[in-house]
């Protein structure tokens, strides 16, 4: 899969700084911008797969500028990431355009997971593989290829290892692998995962050499 194209709008410039390193390190090639100024002439000359709009801006307000670009024909996927979080204000931001909305101040991994699940249904229909590194996951012929060599992983092995590529560089906990990948936390156990993800770690990383997923401690796993 191609590197998902990502623009950000936010005029503080320290949380600019902060979201761009979060995101490049998750993985997605990013362009940050401190105002609204020179967005659509980007959006005119390259591809973008989402937007993280802020609406407090210098200018146009964040959400009547997504209701501008939405009135001239784009339709980019936008998470608005604000301070306004009245119900009111946040029922504006998907009026005027938002798919997500989510109030400051907030969890830099939510907004990860966030960004994940929209390019999931925007992207992911559209593409039918899923890459990282050397890993290859066919989806529709459900097929995972490492290093250019088929690997015989069982179907939960594949699903677990599909459920990391979706959220690459991302600290992700047990709970949320046992949702993800099992379904129901509760009909599975921490040890579960640890298990599975030792065992597809010998099928796909035999000798450790990769890394491909390394444990966070206090956390869980990260697909690196």
């Amino acid at each position: 899969m191609t590197q998902a194209h990502i623009v950000i709008i936010e005029d503080e410039a320290d949380l600019l700084e902060l979201e761009e390193y979060h995101l490049e390190k998750a993985g997605y090639a990013v362009t940050g911008f401190l105002s609204t100024k020179r967005v659509e002439d980007l959006l005119e000359d390259e591809t973008v797969d989402l937007m993280i709009v802020d609406r407090n801006l210098p200018g146009t307000e964040g959400s009547e500028f997504v209701a501008h670009l939405r009135k001239n024909g784009y339709d980019i996927p936008v998470i608005f990431v604000s301070a306004k979080d009245q119900e009111r204000e946040v029922e504006e931001g998907f009026d005027r355009g938002g798919d997500d909305y989510l109030t400051k101040p907030f969890n830099m991994n939510e907004l990860l997971l966030r960004i994940g699940a929209i390019l999931r249904r925007t992207r992911g229909k559209q593409l039918g593989k899923l890459e990282h590194r050397m890993i290859t996951l066919d989806l529709d012929r459900h097929i995972a290829i490492i290093a250019g060599e088929e690997a015989a992983l069982s179907r939960l092995e594949f699903d677990l290892l599909r459920f990391f590529l979706q959220h690459p560089g991302i600290a992700l906990s047990r709970d949320q692998l046992l949702d993800g990948v099992w379904g129901d936390a509760a009909s599975a156990q921490y040890k579960t995962v640890n298990v599975t993800i030792n065992r597809l770690l010998a099928k796909i990383d035999p000798n450790r050499i990769h890394e491909i997923i390394e444990p966070v401690r206090g956390v869980g796993y990260r697909l690196c």
